[in-house]
């Protein structure tokens, strides 16, 4: 690699960091004040999972063209549109919330998963593209920097929570922060490297089986559905069940859930080299191992104490399964843009639909107890981690 290669990919590396970095802190604005926005405009566990629906209807409308999208204006104009869609969506919610309407706050929360779900998709190619020159795992370091950018938004939330900030004026000032940084940092972005096959600037024609039909792509997707709705459940509702089920205090609860995003982020910054050094299936059933013993650690714990080291817990087994899932399904370069789609797409019923219904279980059991549901999927996740061995590459 040439020097003024490596000072490239050197500058996309920082540029995709800080874009994760934004994309967890722009996710913790939100996730971290949701009991907030249950008091604002008097809702259930139920109706709050019914509003959480729409952010998830959103990205999966979303998700399985966003390969396309990227395909036809690349990964930087990618990042760019979503980010300022999810800004203004972000601004909509705000507004919404002042104005106590719930039917606003659902449309303002779809365009936003729409916003998120592009922009996901997109860094994730980005940081693949990235890992594969520089020629070692780097994607669990990107998905640290959204882990931190989501601690540093929960304390904020936490924080502001406290001393009786609004969540309106909180995402007014968000939405502000992900323009600027959205048109600026994706400059700094390498090309797809698919898209460096033609040389009339169109995009590549890849003869083979469409992604949707790909076993090995569709088993990945499996692991990660699985696997990231202990996030996506940890991400939403351990604010809330904390809350709920131990008699603290909401900005208790957004302490409990900034440790457990914490753990995922301190996992994600050093997993790399676990991964390395064992490979992702072996590091993808531990994972999920230990996710199992902080969630059960952490639901029938009798004090904060335990349910802080079950909150921990269950974000260092949470930590590594997406970002795995996203390298595996990324193997193949001249694919990899219709792969990451099929598998965000997937994973993302998880990530998005599970949380909101375990609100609506939460109605029936209390949303403590309901997320002892995320067992059974944890442990198909542990039963097919094999589909996520690194492809063998082919001359």
């Amino acid at each position: 690699m040439s020097t003024s290669t490596a000072t490239n990919v050197k500058a996309a590396a920082i540029a995709t960091f800080l874009v994760f970095g934004m994309n967890g802190l722009v996710f913790a604005s939100w996730a971290a004040r949701i009991p907030a926005v249950t008091q604002t405009l008097h809702l259930t566990s139920g109706q709050m999972g019914t509003l959480l629906l729409c952010t998830a209807v959103g990205s999966l409308v979303a998700l399985p063209s966003a390969g396309w999208v990227i395909g036809r204006i690349g990964t930087a104009n990618a990042v760019r549109a979503a980010g300022l869609l999810a800004a203004c969506a972000g601004a909509a919610i705000a507004f919404s919330l002042m104005a106590g309407s719930v039917a606003a706050t659902a449309v303002a929360l779809f365009f936003f998963g729409v916003g998120v779900g592009l922009w996901d998709v997109s860094q994730n190619i980005e940081g693949a593209d990235v890992e594969h020159r520089l020629g070692r795992t780097v994607m669990p370091q990107f998905h640290a920097a959204f882990s931190g950018g989501a601690f540093v938004g929960a304390l904020i939330g936490a924080w502001l929570s406290q001393i009786g900030v609004g969540l309106p004026e909180h995402l007014l000032v968000i939405a502000g922060v992900v323009v600027l940084l959205t048109l600026t940092a994706p400059h700094y972005f390498m090309p797809h490297e698919a898209a460096l096959v033609t040389s009339d600037g169109g995009v590549p024609t890849v003869k083979g089986p469409s992604a949707w039909r790909d076993s090995r792509t569709l088993l990945i997707g499996a692991v990660v559905l699985g696997a990231t709705l202990t996030e996506g459940a940890g991400n939403d509702w351990i604010a809330k069940a904390t809350v709920d089920g131990l008699d603290a205090t909401e900005s208790t609860g957004a302490l409990l859930f900034a440790l457990f995003v914490a753990a995922m982020t301190l996992m994600r910054f050093f997993g790399g080299r676990a991964i390395d050094r064992f490979g992702r299936v072996a590091v993808l059933r531990v994972s999920m191992a230990t996710a199992a013993a902080g969630l059960a650690l952490f639901v029938f714990a009798g004090s904060l104490i335990l349910a802080a080291v079950g909150a921990a817990l269950w974000g260092i087994g949470a930590a590594l399964a997406f970002p795995m899932g996203m390298s595996a399904a990324a193997d193949d370069p001249k694919h990899a843009a219709a792969r990451v789609s099929v598998v965000s797409t997937i994973g993302y019923v998880a990530f998005l639909a599970g949380p909101p219904l375990l609100g609506y279980l939460g109605d029936h059991t209390g949303i403590h107890m309901a997320l002892l549901a995320i067992g059974v999927p944890i442990l198909i996740a542990l039963w097919l981690a094999g589909a996520a061995k690194p492809l063998v590459k082919s001359n």
